[in-house]
């Protein structure tokens, strides 16, 4: 990278007027800074929305392919090396987001968080039994430098979702699953999952990792008609170790993405509704896509049960990629949604008896015992999810069922662009680019209060 002291004369100033010109005629600046098109050093400060309103040295530069760069430097430095830089795109006809040179993430998104944490300060308890969730879903990170839809943007939504701990907000953040689209090649698709690990993991607050149906990298598999690219549980190797591991992560065993953290009386319970065995034919391909197939399978059946027969004096909020029923009471995934649900009605019931389930594989079938009858002061009040790329609530049994849109760029003109998403009309760099929430369940006044950023509703308010 080469830094200019000074302009290099006429010629640059007429290519930047003519770049300035052509910005102007096409749309309103994204930003202050946009008009600095010329080769050359400039002063700004808060006029042009620096970073914290402080002094920098805007540097324009381009490089060897003709792409036009700009990099701030903070001028109480020395060192010139640049804290922000960003590139002009010529598919938006604009520079893009400034984005940190250590993080990727951009200082205009902290800006925002910063507000919005402080916008669900003002409207929450702080005390005993008030807790703030976080919650990200669908992020369909892949290796794509994709302007109106997936890629690239979803590992620096992970990773700016997780500037909300700074603001002291968060009491626990989970991802509800489809860390990754699953459509790259599986050497590809490992190190995007590593990536989003290390980027999601936190020392901060604890945190739940939930598998999602496209995190078996099976997207890819389907579009090239070869055998399977992830080796046998694949994600769970490379992800459930690091969740697992938290101190404040409890477990029957570790086998299945079951587990359960409390906070006073709250009980979070997160359920794998992509438990899909990893069976092969002599090719090599999978029997089933774990894309298009979700379900549970019996042994995590046997891990839930055992978890709610010790949940006496505890509200439980289950947690999972996909909803196990939808809002006319039917089985929304292919294998036990609806046993799943039931199971906590029995639950809520106090009711003792047996899971079966027939007319399905034998790698579904269910025969689970349970018995709630001893289990006190204890309800189920409510299940989060994803997967759906929108947002929904319903309430069934007295089960409060509430989705929450994806953090993935959804672009308006994609076919695979939910009808709830064109709305928003998702732009790169634009508030709309990204999805996140954070969930206050407050006991004490009984009741859930789901605040939105981004493609999200601001306010939902549920009662408990």
């Amino acid at each position: 990278m080469r830094f200019f002291s000074k302009t290099r004369g006429l010629f640059d100033n007429l290519i930047g007027r003519k770049r300035a010109t052509e910005l102007a005629n096409s749309a309103r600046p994204f930003d202050a800074m946009q008009k600095y098109l010329t080769v050359g050093e400039y002063q700004v400060g808060a006029d042009e929305h620096t970073p914290g309103g402080k002094r920098y040295t805007l540097t324009v530069y381009q490089d060897k392919a003709g792409v036009l760069h700009q990099a701030l430097s903070p001028q109480t430095t020395d060192d010139l090396a640049p804290t922000y830089t960003r590139n002009f795109d010529k598919r938006l006809g604009r520079f893009r987001a400034f984005q940190n040179v250590k993080t990727g993430e951009r200082y205009t998104v902290h800006e925002y968080l910063d507000n919005f944490a402080e916008t669900v300060k003002r409207h929450v308890r702080r005390g005993e039994n008030s807790v703030n969730i976080g919650i990200l879903t669908d992020t369909h990170y892949k290796e794509a430098d994709a302007v109106d839809f997936y890629g690239y943007n979803g590992l620096i939504h992970v990773k700016e979702f997780g500037y909300l701990e700074n603001t002291g907000v968060l009491d626990f953040k989970a991802h509800l699953g489809d860390w990754m689209d699953g459509s790259d090649a599986g050497l590809v698709g490992e190190r995007e999952l590593i990536k989003l690990r290390d980027a999601f993991k936190s020392d901060k607050v604890p945190f739940a990792i939930i598998k999602g149906n496209h995190d078996e990298n099976d997207k890819f598999d389907e579009h090239h008609d070869l055998q399977a690219s992830f080796p046998p549980d694949e994600f769970e190797h490379i992800m459930w170790p690091t969740f697992y591991q938290q101190p404040a992560i409890h477990y029957v065993s570790r086998q299945h993405g079951t587990g359960y953290f409390d906070q006073g009386d709250l009980r979070l319970v997160f359920v794998n509704t992509s438990d899909i065995p990893d069976q092969r034919d002599e090719n090599g391909k999978k029997t089933y896509d774990a894309k298009l197939t979700l379900g549970l399978r019996e042994d995590q059946f046997e891990e839930i049960i055992e978890i709610l027969e010790h949940s006496s004096g505890k509200r439980l909020i289950f947690m999972s990629h996909g909803n196990p029923i939808n809002r006319k009471g039917h089985g929304a995934i292919k294998y036990n949604g609806r046993s799943l649900h039931e199971l906590l009605v029995a639950f809520n019931q106090r009711e003792k008896g047996h899971l079966s389930a027939a007319k399905q594989p034998a790698e579904f079938a269910l025969h689970n015992e349970f018995d709630f009858t001893k289990v006190k002061h204890a309800r189920v009040i409510a299940y989060f999810c994803g997967h759906r790329h929108i947002e929904d609530q319903y309430r069934i049994n007295g089960i409060q069922y509430i989705l929450f849109n994806c953090s993935a760029l959804m672009g308006p003109a994609h076919a695979l662009t939910t009808a709830y998403n064109k709305q928003w009309d998702r732009k790169i760099d634009h508030v709309s680019e990204f999805a996140g929430y954070v969930v206050n369940v407050d006991l004490k006044r009984h009741m859930i209060q789901v605040f939105g950023y981004g493609a999200a509703s601001r306010y939902r308010l549920f009662a408990i």
